[in-house]
């Protein structure tokens, strides 16, 4: 069976996108970003899915910087809501729990319940890996937060389901593949990612964007980071919608190549139908 890398352990939001996106895919747990890349670069794995943003905290720290230098391809892209559960032991009740363990940028998403039921919190580097301890040495009152996914890998109860205080927090996450799987332009919503670096001349950033918007073409995102450390140095991360085969995309993609001292097409990859057009349908 194929394979699909993701940072983290079994159980993880990750995890779920993979489940959710390629189910006929066999799961991969890597250490870090860079490790499921090189399982995918190294044949290990036929595709990596790895986190580019998510509504609550915004970009993945240092995913834009891995993703050009990774060689691979963005083939599709999935969206995770973080639904965040208290599990426990088996047999314990939410009344018996008096602490919790989990990812740093989960816990202050459930402060209100946590305060609601006196439950004390202590970060752990991973979630997923906070359940896989706590089903290995945890107390009657230990508990984890983490996705109800981690539960049934680590044969824990979930005492309480979606606790986290706001309703909204989504990851979105981006495929990548060693070969690009280009689908034909009309085929349907499609999204294009590319990188590029503007050209040292006067206002060569406003001129390089004027081409979408007289194109009609909507640019979903543009971020800007240092390459190599340089303040000088910048490189613009963009997702657009529309296929490089439509022609306002082609005459948009033109336009910015003239203005542009490098462009590098990162995905050509079928949009994800419920968040296509700037927000959830």
């Amino acid at each position: 069976m194929p394979a699909i890398a993701f940072q983290g352990e079994l159980g993880a939001y990750s995890h779920e996108a993979c489940v959710a996106a390629h189910p006929d895919h066999d799961p991969l747990p890597c250490r870090t970003f860079e490790d499921a890349i090189a399982a995918v670069q190294s044949g290990r794995a036929d595709l990596a899915m790895l986190p580019v943003d998510n509504s609550t905290y915004g970009r993945v720290a240092d995913i834009h910087r891995l993703l050009p230098e990774s060689g691979l391809k963005i083939v599709g892209e999935a969206f995770v809501r973080v639904r965040i559960a208290l599990l426990g032991r088996r047999g314990t009740t939410l009344d018996r729990i008096r602490h919790v363990r989990a990812h740093l940028v989960l816990l202050p998403q459930c402060r209100d319940f946590l305060a609601a039921h006196d439950i004390t919190a202590e970060t752990a580097a991973d979630s997923a890996g906070a359940a896989a301890e706590l089903a290995r040495n945890g107390a009657e009152t230990d508990g984890a937060l983490a996705s109800e996914l981690a539960a049934e890998i680590y044969g824990l109860d979930v005492l309480a389901r979606d606790i986290e205080d706001h309703g909204h927090n989504t990851t979105r996450f981006v495929v990548m593949s060693r070969d690009a799987w280009h689908s034909a332009a009309g085929a349907g919503p499609t999204k294009t990612t590319f990188v590029f670096r503007v050209r040292n001349i006067p206002a060569a950033l406003y001129k390089a964007m004027g081409g979408f918007a007289t194109n009609g073409v909507n640019m979903t995102k543009l971020e800007s980071y240092m390459v190599d450390g340089q303040f000088l140095a910048t490189q613009f991360y963009a997702d657009i919608e529309g296929h490089p085969g439509d022609p306002p995309v082609a005459r948009a993609l033109e336009e910015l190549d003239y203005f542009t001292s490098s462009l590098d097409i990162l995905g050509v990859y079928p949009a994800d139908p419920d968040h296509f057009h700037g927000g959830l349908r």
